[in-house]
């Protein structure tokens, strides 16, 4: 059998990354737009986990908050793809580097829900390696990450609004894709 070289794209077409509080669909929405566009789909938790082999949870609680945001900094400052829908997790924001790194692979997609949506789908984030510093609320984390999400967005859309699929239509509309 030989071996025959796979041609890439002339022009590789960039990601679209989404970026949001925790339950604001990041993965589910990724795994859609995947599908739609026959795109490639990375989500950063799950990419985390996979790195050290352990639940985001016990990597939190190995490392601390501290270490965890490095960590998830430098293995999503890393990245080199095209043509993949990225899901962040909800701590991405918090690095530098990393969101630099996101812009340049393509544009930001901030998928907003309201306060209460976010504790209804999220509770109080046991067990789910969210990264709040000791002494912070839900209302607190989801305050000082709002902004944050704004700054580094280009498209804002609204999933506690509409259906996922709705929420594909819209960021496709607004995504120009060559």
């Amino acid at each position: 059998m030989s071996f025959v070289p796979i041609e890439k794209d002339p022009v590789p077409l960039p990601c679209i990354t989404l970026v949001g509080m925790a339950g604001a669909g990041k993965s589910t929405l990724g795994r859609l737009l995947a599908e739609r566009l026959e795109w490639g789909q990375l989500d950063t938790d799950q990419y985390m986990e996979s790195y050290y082999a352990m639940p985001l949870q016990k990597i939190m609680d190995n490392f601390g908050l501290e270490e965890f945001l490095r960590i998830e900094e430098r293995l999503v400052s890393e990245l080199g793809l095209t043509r993949t829908i990225i899901s962040t997790g909800g701590s991405v924001i918090y690095g530098k580097c990393a969101m630099e790194r996101l812009k340049c692979l393509g544009k930001i997609v901030f998928l907003d829900i309201d306060e209460e949506t976010f504790t209804e789908r999220v509770g109080s984030g046991e067990n789910r390696g969210l990264a709040i510093a000791p002494g912070k609320s839900m209302r607190d984390l989801y305050n000082e990450r709002q902004p944050l999400y704004r700054a580094a967005a280009d498209i804002v859309v609204r999933t506690d609004r509409h259906t996922p699929e709705e929420c594909v239509d819209l960021i496709l509309e607004r995504i120009d894709l060559p």
